[in-house]
């Protein structure tokens, strides 16, 4: 997976996000990585294979990492 791909059209923003700017966005790549990236700092973004991506979100779906 690269981390320098050419970005796809449109980044997609957390609808938690709300009106502040400190958020998560997600896109896929042509090669179907998932990238990350925070909208403070687009420069860094963390890739995903699917098999990672789907594992996270159904861990986050099931409240593996909420707060107590």
């Amino acid at each position: 997976m690269s981390f320098h791909a050419t970005p796809p059209a449109q980044w997609r923003r957390s609808t938690r996000c709300g009106a502040s700017n400190g958020c998560v966005e997600v896109a896929r790549f042509d090669d179907d990585a998932i990238s990350v990236r925070d909208t403070e700092d687009t420069a860094a973004r963390l890739a995903f294979g699917p098999a990672e991506w789907r594992a996270f979100t159904e861990s986050a779906k099931a409240g593996r990492f909420d707060r107590p």
